[in-house]
This record gives C-alpha cells, sequence and structure tokens, in this order.
C-alpha cells in the first residue's frame, strides 16, 4: 500500500510539472507574439480557456506516459513522447482556435478590437509547439544528467577498476547504459575494441574506441605507459564470436594477470550483469535467434507442470517458464535437495507466478495421477529420467521403471487432467539406439506417439492434447556433462580422461535447448495443428572430445601432454563414437522453424504398445531379464549393442 501511495505522489507531481510546464508553454508564446495593448486584450479570454486546456494537457501527457515515465531513466523514446504530446496540444490549439474561439471572438466578443478573425494565430501556434517541448524536456534532462553525472563520480570515487570493453558498439553501449544507471558497479570504462571496422575512430556515450582486437595488447601497454593500468577486461556477446578469436584474447588476458567478465546475451527486461567467463563461453556455436514473444503467447497466464525439475534441463524450463508469465508452476522432482533448490532459486526471482514444490515420483502412478488432476495443467514439461549411459547399462532395469513407465504415467495423468499438451525432453540416442538410456527413451517416445496418433483420430469440437517428444544431445554445463568433468580433472592436476581419440559429441547451451523445447510446443500447438509429434533441435556442428580437452587444458594456461595427461580409457558399454540426429528409416520435415526439425517415424498401433507394456510389467515384477530382452528387441528391432547383462562398468567421465 506503501508503494503504490509513493507511486501516485510521484506521478501526482510529474502531472503537475507538466501542467506548469504547459501554462508556461502558453503564457510565453503569447507574450513573445503579442506586445502591449493586443497581449493584454486577449488576457481575459485566455485565462478562461486556459484552465481546460491545461486539465486536457495532463490527460494528453498520461495517454504518452508522460507522467509514468521515472525522470532517471529518460532516453530517446521518451523525447519522442514529449514531442508527441506537443504536437497533439499544437493542434488542439489550432482546432481550438480556429473552430471554437474564432466565432465567439467574431459573435460574443465584438467589443474586443482585433486586427485578426483569429484569437491566437499560426505564429503563436508554431511559437508553442516549440516552448512546449522546451518546458517538458528541461527538468526532465537536467534530472537525467544530474543522476548520470552522479552515478559516474561515485563510480570513480569507490575505487571502480579501470575496464577495457571487447565487443561491437550496440553490445558495449548497453554495458555502458547498465553502468550509468548504476546496474553495474565498481567498473570505469576507459576504452572499448571493437571487431567492426566502421566502429574504428568512433565514441560511444564518450567512451573510445580504442581500435581493433587485434590491438589488445597494444592498447594496454600504451594504458599503463600512461600510469593508467587496466585493471580489468569485459567480453560482451559479440566478443565470442568465432572471428573475434576469444580464445586468444583469453589467453592473453590471463597472462597478464588481468581480470575477465562476460556480458551474457540480453533479453528484454532483464538488467546488465557481469558474469565470470567460463569455458563453456568459448565452445558457443552462433545461438539460434528464438522469437521470445511466441514463447510468452504460449506460457502467459497458463498452468504449468515440470517433471525432474530440480535437474539440469527440469530447472532451466521452470525458469523459463515462470519468466514467460505463467500463472502457477508446479515442480515435482523426488530429490528433496535439488527441490529445495530450484524452489529458492525461482523465489529469488521474484515472479508473478504462483509457484509450488512436490516430491513424488514420477514411478509412482497413483500419486502423479493425483498430483496432476489437483493441478489441473495446461502444458506438462517431463524432464524427469535416469539419463547417465554406464549407470543405466549397469542397472537397466531401473531405466525401464523411470523412463518408460515413468513416462506412461506422465502422459496418461497429464492427459486425464485435461492438458493441452505434454512435451517429453527425448535425446538423440534414442535414433537407432545402442544403450539402454536411448532404448527406454525411443519406447517412451513410441507411447507419446501412439496416443496423439489415436487422440488425433478422435472426433471432437474440443482441441486435442497434443504429445511430442523433443530430441537433442549434450547441454554444457549440465550435471553429468563432460565439461565440469573436465574441469574438475584440470584443477585436479590430471589427468584429463578421454574416452577414444575418435569420439564426437554435440553441445548446445542449456538456454538455448530450453527455449527451442518451448518453441516445438508453440508449433506442435498451432491452429492447423501439424502431423509430426518428434522434434529434432539443430545441434550444430559435433565437438571431438579430445579437442574439448587440449582447448579446455590451454584455456587454463597449461599445456596438454606436458602440464596435463590426456589418457584414454576406452569405449564404456551404450556408448558409440558419433551421435546421430535422424534415423535412417525416419524422413525429416522442414517445420519453418530457425534450429528445429521435425521426424515422422512409424509408430506401432497403440494396441502392439500396450501388449508389449504389459509383458514389460510382468517381466519387471519377476525380474525375467530374457523377457524383457525379448519384448524391448521386438518393439525396437535395430536396437543391437547392449545385452542386458550387468558388465562391469567404469565410471570415468568421456
Amino acid at each position: 500500500m506503501m508503494r503504490l501511495s509513493n507511486l501516485t505522489l510521484r506521478n501526482l507531481l510529474i502531472a503537475v510539472h507538466d501542467a506548469l510546464a504547459t501554462t508556461l508553454a502558453v503564457f510565453a508564446s503569447f507574450y513573445l507574439r503579442f506586445e502591449g495593448d493586443a497581449f493584454f486584450e486577449r488576457l481575459p479570454l485566455m485565462l478562461r480557456i486556459l484552465p481546460y486546456f491545461v486539465a486536457f494537457s495532463v490527460v494528453v501527457s498520461y495517454v504518452f506516459n508522460l507522467t509514468t515515465t521515472k525522470w532517471r531513466f529518460i532516453s530517446l523514446p521518451d523525447a519522442l513522447n514529449i514531442v508527441r504530446v506537443a504536437t497533439v496540444l499544437t493542434l488542439a490549439l489550432l482546432v481550438m482556435d480556429y473552430i471554437f474561439v474564432a466565432p465567439i471572438i467574431s459573435g460574443a466578443l465584438p467589443a474586443v478590437n482585433l486586427q485578426t478573425p483569429f484569437f491566437l494565430g499560426k505564429i503563436t501556434i508554431i511559437l508553442y509547439w516549440f516552448l512546449e517541448i522546451f518546458f517538458l524536456s528541461a527538468l526532465r534532462f537536467a534530472y537525467r544528467y544530474f543522476r548520470y553525472s552522479r552515478t559516474r563520480y561515485h563510480a570513480r570515487s569507490e575505487g571502480a577498476s579501470p575496464a577495457l570493453l571487447i565487443g561491437r558498439a550496440a553490445d558495449a553501449e548497453v554495458l555502458l547504459r547498465g553502468i550509468e544507471s548504476g546496474a553495474v558497479k565498481h567498473l570505469w570504462p576507459v576504452g572499448v575494441l571493437s571487431p567492426s571496422p566502421a566502429d574504428r575512430g568512433q565514441s560511444i556515450r564518450n567512451i573510445p574506441v580504442q581500435g581493433g582486437i587485434e590491438d589488445f595488447e597494444d592498447v594496454i601497454a600504451d594504458f599503463a605507459r600512461r600510469n593508467k593500468p587496466i585493471a580489468r577486461l569485459v567480453m560482451t556477446p559479440s566478443a565470442f564470436e568465432p572471428d573475434a578469436r576469444p580464445e586468444s584474447v583469453l589467453m592473453r588476458a590471463r597472462r597478464l594477470g588481468l581480470i575477465v567478465s562476460r556480458l551474457p546475451s540480453l533479453e528484454s527486461g532483464e538488467t546488465p550483469r557481469l558474469t565470470n567467463v567460463a569455458v563453456e563461453d568459448l565452445l558457443l556455436r552462433p545461438s539460434e535467434n528464438i522469437d521470445y514473444a511466441r514463447l510468452e503467447r504460449l506460457v502467459k497466464s497458463k498452468a504449468v507442470i515440470v517433471t525432474g525439475g530440480g535437474g539440469s534441463i527440469g530447472s532451466e524450463i521452470c525458469e523459463r517458464v515462470a519468466t514467460f508469465g505463467a500463472a502457477r508452476l508446479l515442480v515435482i522432482e523426488n530429490s528433496e535437495p535439488a527441490l529445495y533448490s530450484v524452489i529458492e532459486g525461482l523465489a529469488a526471482r521474484r515472479t508473478d507466478a504462483v509457484i509450488e514444490g512436490r516430491i513424488a515420483d514420477i514411478r509412482d502412478r497413483e500419486r502423479i495421477l493425483r498430483l496432476m488432476s489437483e493441478f489441473k495443467p495446461d502444458i506438462v514439461f517431463h524432464a524427469a529420467a535416469l539419463k547417465h549411459v554406464p549407470i543405466l547399462e549397469r542397472d537397466w532395469s531401473e531405466g525401464v521403471k523411470t523412463n518408460i513407465f515413468g513416462s506412461i504415467n506422465v502422459a496418461d495423468a497429464a492427459l486425464a487432467a485435461g492438458a493441452e499438451a505434454m512435451v517429453m525432453i527425448s535425446t538423440d540416442k534414442a535414433i537407432e539406439p545402442v544403450s539402454m538410456l536411448g532404448l527406454t527413451k525411443r519406447f517412451a517416445e513410441m507411447y507419446c506417439q501412439a496416443l496423439d496418433h489415436d487422440l488425433a483420430s478422435k472426433p471432437g469440437s474440443k482441441p486435442r492434447m497434443r504429445l511430442i517428444s523433443v530430441r537433442f544431445g549434450n547441454v554444457l554445463a549440465s550435471n553429468g556433462s563432460v565439461v565440469p568433468k573436465f574441469k574438475a580433472q584440470i584443477e585436479a592436476g590430471g589427468p584429463v580422461t578421454v574416452t577414444h581419440p575418435d569420439m564426437v559429441r554435440y553441445f548446445m547451451t542449456i538456454r538455448e535447448a530450453c527455449d527451442l523445447v518451448i518453441t516445438a510446443a508453440t508449433h506442435a500447438l498451432a491452429p492447423q495443428r501439424p502431423d509430426v509429434s518428434v522434434y529434432v533441435l539443430n545441434m550444430g556442428q559435433p565437438v571431438k572430445i579430445v579437442d574439448l580437452a587440449e582447448r579446455m587444458i590451454r584455456l587454463s594456461g597449461l599445456q596438454p601432454g606436458h602440464d596435463i595427461e590426456i589418457v584414454f580409457t576406452g569405449m564404456r558399454p551404450g556408448e558409440r563414437l558419433n551421435e546421430i540426429l535422424f534415423a535412417t528409416q525416419e524422413p525429416t520435415v522442414d517445420i519453418g522453424v530457425a534450429g528445429i526439425m521435425a521426424a515422422k517415424p512409424n509408430e506401432p498401433a497403440m494396441q502392439t504398445l500396450r501388449k508389449w507394456i504389459a509383458a514389460l510389467e510382468q517381466a519387471i515384477t519377476r525380474d525375467d531379464r530374457a523377457s524383457i530382452r525379448a519384448v524391448l528387441k521386438d518393439a525396437i528391432p535395430e536396437f543391437g549393442s547392449s545385452d542386458l547383462s550387468e558388465p562391469a562398468v567404469t565410471l570415468s567421465p568421456s
């Protein structure tokens, strides 16, 4: 209530200021246009008209957001709004003078001796337009400059580190605005290095572009000679493009003892912030352009459930769903610490979503059915799964229980609760699977496809529920991924263990993967209801694992084979050298969405699937491995490498 009252008082004071500005503009334009008796002849009528016009001006200012804009952040859009307000008020004066006031002067007030039939005249109105802009702008921009100067003064007086910014002008400008507004603290930019030749020799918000990225060491040395040593380096998103050679910049900066930070990619509404440069930042391919408005239209005001919400993918989906405006979010997780962590993280973001976390195992069918029935979700994102390849090769029955029967439980519960869609997070290992992870995920995909097909074949006026699966490969910095394991091995002094010198994998960021997962859901729920239920994310170019290990060692300031050894441990059960994105007998579909393709596998009939499911249930109950093997081989004939035994497993990172 106090915040609301303060906001109302501030807006009221701004409205009073704008009313005074309009009054001054009217009087000043009259005074400049008319002199002596002509001014005083018009004064009584002007005083009768002025209160109504001033009241109208306050309404116009409110409509164009002048009374609700914080002066501290006034910028070009606000200046344009001031011009719009002045233009609307000028047109209103013109209409009033020529249509309403002129007849009064000529008819009702014949005693007023005027040389023209108009009260204001064109010259007065033109003068008013310029003066209105001046009076509305002057105090606003004076306050903006005051805050800008004070922020710069505090930044320099509070021991801010002299910093060199690396990246294109547009990226550097975002960071400079963040420093001026106080969002980024303890940083004093002294120059910019840009990869774009068009930026050379220019200034960005009074900060000079000192040269190109290749001039890095020369610029550092020049500042040192002038007794203005640079202590910090800030890399903007454009500094991580391949042409900018980010690895070289980072290695040289570390050799010079500079602190290196980065400005992450910004989305609309986010505050600029600096983070440490991680090795993952240097492995990124150019990200796809995400249509965030499209994602917001899907999620906004919806009730969403995320299973496995405490994992790497699940927690990021929770964060994205809350960011895009979900009304309610239920996080289902069977790990208490993971559930607590994700709920605390979401609460810290202070979104408008009502967030609830529940401990539950997707293998508990009755529990999942009851939770979804009570929550009544619009969309369900199913990220819960067992995913570690070597562990599932040993404990394969647990993979069947979680990845197959757990997914069936979630799909059936979502349907029973009346959800619009269920999105299952799958894996590229489900394509012509050679591991238990890929096999169980492929079976879960088949169930979702068959159920989606059955619902499509049933007539009804209500839009049917969609069930889709989204496949992608490895995500950087996820739990159990190779990058954090290599990092830990390097910090421990080595060796770095790689399974095979020719092994390659696809990588993408968790943020991009989750945004594309939600994008796939928007396509599946489009009005035309496309006939595809499996989506595959574009993972870019594969990365050779041994090359990745060598790059990480070098970026740590060490030499592969000299300071840190690389040891090849041999391929583990369920692994293959090269991941594939589409099966041989799986036609692809271009859906016209950047970063996503669709696959159209021929799923078996639901009746056949239910026979396999019933046989699996009986075999799991009896722990009959031969029967389980027979059912899975029958369901997925292309599965070939694993013998469903219990081989010795070496849990070293690959």
